[in-house]
């Protein structure tokens, strides 16, 4: 108001004509958490304290839009991913990406600010969400949208892994000792985590290359292999080609002589 001083006045906003809020001598007044229900048309006016003097401003429209959808998708599946993060409307956004794998509960924020396209060599449940705000534009986003839906990536390494069996005898008795080796080409400074795909079972998971058992009937079958990263339940090599057990009950042709 131009006449008097700013503690002259007690303020009042009006939203579609009616009263939005009361009289105040606070000429600020916040709109946090809008909703469709705020749009509109709004008018300030104050009325002066040592007469009878209203003076009402300008208008102000108020458009107010649902909340903005954040989409993820992904590129061609492989060794690099490319994940996109697109709001509607695009203009104007920082974006924050997240991560989570199913060895732990922790999330990861992976990368924020401009880029809305990443590149992940890493596997693992990934979504992102938008923000806007802050002083100028610029600084943190005062205001998110909603987290995208969430992309399961699953990251195939190209080495190879090659199953082998130590004393590779043609003939394997039930009780002996069986030792199968998963070697994994091109990957020997890694952190591997060995996974067995064996008969009639499922998948057996061992923290080293080597797997010893005790031969038996239910041993025979065929035996492949393949390798994840320690710390990335979504990152592995391909299976390897099988190897074959054929287990016999007894050795019947075995001979044991005395001096």
């Amino acid at each position: 108001m131009k006449e008097g001083g700013v503690a002259d006045w007690d303020y009042k906003i009006y939203k579609d004509g009616h009263g939005f809020t009361p009289y105040s001598t606070d000429q600020n007044f916040t709109l946090k958490l809008l909703s469709t229900g705020d749009r509109g048309e709004y008018v300030c006016c104050g009325l002066h304290k040592r007469s009878t003097l209203t003076k009402c401003s300008n208008t102000v429209t108020l458009t107010v839009s649902d909340r903005p959808r954040t989409t993820l998708t992904a590129g061609p599946i492989g060794d690099i991913v490319t994940l996109t993060c697109s709001v509607e409307p695009s203009a104007g956004w920082k974006y924050e990406w997240f991560r989570r794998s199913t060895d732990t509960s922790e999330v990861q924020v992976i990368n924020d600010g401009e880029n809305r396209v990443i590149s992940v060599s890493q596997g693992g449940i990934y979504w992102c969400r938008g923000g806007r705000g802050g002083r100028g534009g610029r600084g943190e986003p005062v205001y998110y949208t909603d987290h995208s839906d969430s992309v399961t990536i699953k990251i195939t390494f190209p080495n190879k892994a090659v199953v082998t069996r130590q004393h590779n005898w043609p003939q394997i008795f039930r009780g002996e000792k069986i030792t199968l080796t998963c070697e994994v080409q091109g990957g020997e400074d890694t952190e591997w985590i060995y996974g067995w795909s064996k008969p009639r079972s499922s998948i057996h998971w061992t923290n080293n290359k080597y797997w010893t058992f005790t031969a038996s009937e239910s041993s025979s079958g065929d035996y492949m292999c393949r390798s994840r990263l320690r710390d990335d339940s979504y990152s592995s090599t391909e299976w390897s080609e099988a190897i074959t057990l054929s287990v016999s009950e007894v050795c019947e042709k075995c001979v044991v002589s005395s001096a």
